[in-house]
């Protein structure tokens, strides 16, 4: 993707913790809390589009299809009970199944992880997306989605009380919507993550196009290729790595090996 007009770069460290907590100040509550959800790619010029779109081909088409073999064939431990379409894909998005939904996380810092882990990266800079939810959600029509307008993120509760599922959520308005909700806490990774995602009433749609028609909703903070490893260095420091983001063996292996490698730009010399 293009550089866009809200496009800001991060000089430094310090700099790079300013932008991504500005406006985070609230006066009524006496706390620093961010507007924002957070989502951190390796490359800025990466397109901010669902795996589902990124399938090809009739995907649109594809879409209640995949969702309804991945129910027919999930074994869920206990039984999926009155499982609703909402907490389906999202138990399939979680273990990999394409879908309209993209991860975001509360968490700027969970975000630059994402932004860094990625060692084949670091010739290029990288980017967290930065959107203020509970404005994007001002958007909502308001027949029955008026509480729900004044929300920051909507739990899947109060979504099954408004769309019972992705066909009744593309008929909520005449224009392309977008809302963001959390997942249930259904295994550490979520939790550690901080996670939640993006949903928005269309499959053909793309977040990014939609954000910047809608400029008011969002910044994207830059992370230069040169500051990369500093803040790669800073993170791990920190513990914000994939031993505590993807809990488990797996997780523990990944983050080895990328803390006993050698720095990323040690290669081309």
């Amino acid at each position: 993707m293009e550089t866009t007009p809200n496009d800001v770069i991060a000089e430094s460290w310090p700099d790079l913790c300013d932008k991504l907590y500005a406006e985070a100040w609230r006066e009524d509550i006496d706390r620093w809390r961010s507007p924002y959800v957070f989502r951190g790619l390796s490359c800025s010029d990466y397109e901010l589009i669902h795996s589902l779109m990124r399938l090809g081909g009739d995907y649109a088409d594809m879409e209640c299809h995949l969702l309804g073999s991945f129910k027919k064939y999930a074994e869920i431990n206990g039984g999926s009970g009155e499982m609703s379409d909402w907490k389906w894909i999202t138990l399939a998005q979680h273990h990999g199944l394409p879908s309209r939904l993209i991860d975001f996380t509360h968490s700027p810092f969970v975000a630059l992880h994402f932004a860094t882990a990625n060692m084949r990266h670091y010739d290029r800079d990288g980017v967290i997306w930065c959107v203020d939810s509970k404005k994007a959600h001002q958007l909502l029509p308001g027949a029955g989605w008026e509480s729900l307008r004044l929300e920051r993120v909507f739990s899947i509760g109060k979504l099954e009380t408004t769309a019972r599922d992705l066909i009744e959520f593309d008929r909520v308005s005449e224009e392309v919507v977008t809302v963001f909700f959390e997942p249930p806490s259904m295994d550490a990774r979520i939790v550690n993550q901080f996670g939640l995602f993006s949903v928005m009433s269309s499959p053909t749609s793309r977040l990014d196009h939609w954000l910047v028609n809608h400029p008011y909703l969002y910044k994207r903070v830059i992370v230069p290729r040169e500051l990369k490893w500093e803040v790669r260095c800073k993170l791990d420091d920190a513990n914000i790595t994939e031993r505590m983001l993807f809990p488990g063996l797996d997780g523990l292996a990944s983050m080895l090996a990328r803390y006993y490698g050698p720095r990323p730009d040690a290669r081309k010399k």
